[in-house]
């Protein structure tokens, strides 16, 4: 199996060293490493990483101004984002989901979290910190006076996917449960269904978001737009 390439775009030297050590010691091949936006970007373009690591605080430009610029790279070019920085206000958190970030991680994180989130970042899920996942999924609500959602999502594919089953109106309050903190029994009584109708329907949220789990789920329908 290929190592995961990686560029670093971080401008706190400390910080970009080790986590250039961790990765190198764990079989991930740093391609490049940048203190700043610009330089980043450059580098991206020249290097064609499979994930690119984005601090936030970067002192020429914001890291999600950098997002949005690797995800405006031709498709052939496109990385994978993955934020990592100290910011967790619900403000920054969602617009840098808004910009494309796959992944988002708070610096404080174990070195085994870091590598778990970049490798399953490299393989095209979005990786969630525990810590913000309280945001993401507070942002997934139900729309008013719609029966069924075509959500426009950032990646083609998610747009023809849903275009094609879209979230109907029982899908998206049994979404909106779920996002309250409702267990699956909890939700049936809510509802007035059984507790098997209630697994159907989340089966069927996460087959329609391509999502592995409710957390996954929630980050993909953020990103495309269903929101409060």
């Amino acid at each position: 199996m290929n190592p995961i390439r990686v560029v670093l775009i971080e401008d706190h030297d400390l910080t970009r060293v080790g986590m250039k050590i961790t990765l190198q010691q764990n079989g991930i091949e740093v391609l490049g490493e940048a203190n700043s936006g610009a330089e980043g970007i450059s580098l991206v373009e020249s290097k064609l990483p499979e994930v690119v690591i984005v601090d936030l605080g970067l002192p020429d430009t914001d890291g999600i101004e950098v997002t949005k610029k690797l995800k405006a790279l031709p498709p052939d070019r496109v990385p994978k984002v993955l934020i990592l920085t100290l910011t967790d206000t619900e403000e920054t958190v969602l617009a840098a989901f808004a910009a494309g970030a796959d992944s988002y991680c708070i610096k404080d994180t174990s070195s085994e979290n870091l590598l778990q989130a970049l490798r399953w970042t490299a393989e095209g899920n979005s990786w969630v910190d525990p810590a913000i996942a309280k945001i993401v999924l507070s942002q997934v609500r139900k729309t008013s006076d719609v029966k069924t959602v075509e959500i426009d999502a950032s990646e083609p594919e998610y747009k023809q996917i849903l275009a094609a089953t879209p979230l109907t109106e029982r899908e998206l309050e049994v979404l909106s449960e779920i996002v309250n903190g409702y267990s699956n029994a909890q939700i049936a009584e809510r509802l007035y269904i059984t507790v098997g109708t209630v697994k159907t329907h989340v089966r069927n949220i996460l087959n329609k978001l391509c999502a592995d789990d409710r957390t996954q789920a929630a980050v993909r329908a953020l990103r495309s737009g269903l929101v409060k």
